[in-house]
């Protein structure tokens, strides 16, 4: 009987210190107040505890108060009197369970009310620091977003830069073939000019012979 309800005991402490942990973690309580919550949580789980295993061995020694009341001479006599033993150990471990709980829940509202205290005191906080990390996430999506566009231009001024060398290149190709064909339309002409100047002095020539000629 002992050793269960130590454990039960146990089991309960274990889980009343949850809030405690999550309280401790959430926000600004310091130790003192932590520990006080706690030793009051760990009373109120024995109370509970406690008031179980009475209740138990309570019934059990109805049980055996009952057995042993069959072999006396009042028989009724002796059960009632067991009976009256038990309703007042139940109207006890009640009361202790009642108390416990009580002290439990007393504890759990003033956990309820320092969150809530502490969320309303770190609000202006929270929302400040809401703000850093919008700003700090418009500032980065900007940053990126120069960067991008410098990207871009970069490469939209070395593609006309490049479009500027091709079409320089081809006016410079251009212009060799247009002087290089000039050239050679030059030569042709002087050419043709030559022959026919040639032709003329020939023609000339022939033209003073065939005059020479008559003459004679």
């Amino acid at each position: 009987m002992e050793n269960r309800s130590l454990s039960v005991v146990a089991g309960l402490i274990t889980l009343l210190a949850l809030p405690v942990v999550a309280l401790a973690a959430d926000s600004g309580v310091d130790a003192a107040q932590q520990a006080a919550w706690q030793m009051r949580l760990d009373k109120a789980a024995a109370m509970q505890a406690e008031s179980k295993a009475r209740h138990d061995e309570a019934e059990k020694l109805l049980e055996q108060q009952n057995l042993l009341c069959d072999k006396k001479f009042l028989v009724n006599d002796c059960r009632n009197a067991a009976h009256r033993d038990y309703l007042k150990t139940m109207q006890e471990t009640r009361r202790q369970a009642i108390e416990g709980k009580a002290l439990e829940r007393e504890v759990k509202q003033e956990q309820f009310r320092e969150r809530e205290k502490q969320r309303v005191e770190e609000a202006p906080r929270h929302a400040a620091q809401l703000r850093v990390r919008q700003a700090e996430t418009a500032m980065t999506r900007q940053t990126t977003e120069e960067r991008i566009a410098a990207s871009q231009a970069a490469k939209a001024k070395k593609a006309a830069e490049g479009e500027q060398r091709k079409a320089a290149n081809a006016a410079k190709l251009q212009k060799r073939q247009a002087d290089h064909d000039a050239r050679v339309a030059k030569k042709m002409r002087e050419a043709e000019q030559r022959t026919a100047e040639a032709v003329a002095r020939a023609q000339a020539k022939e033209q003073a012979k065939a005059d020479a000629r008559v003459q004679k």
